[in-house]
């Protein structure tokens, strides 16, 4: 699986937390939650983190769910 990429953040004035992906808001993260974001952006892989706390990140359930029988496109 390729990294995540795409993403950037923006703190403001306020202590207010803006993620964008690929340039549109994904989140928004104010108060406590925007410090521990931002302690661990600084501790880690940006994009990683980034992509986590956004929940735009893959699961790895992919190809179970598209083999799954309700998934399965008819066959004629």
């Amino acid at each position: 699986m390729p990294a995540p990429s795409g993403f950037s953040y923006e703190t403001r004035a306020d202590g207010t937390v803006v993620i964008t992906h690929r340039g549109r808001k994904a989140t928004t993260l104010r108060g406590p939650r925007a410090a521990q974001f931002v302690a661990e952006v600084e501790s880690g892989d940006e994009q990683a983190v980034m992509a986590r706390w956004t929940g735009s990140y893959k699961f790895g359930n992919e190809r179970t769910a598209r083999n799954h029988p309700r998934n399965q496109r008819r066959r004629g």
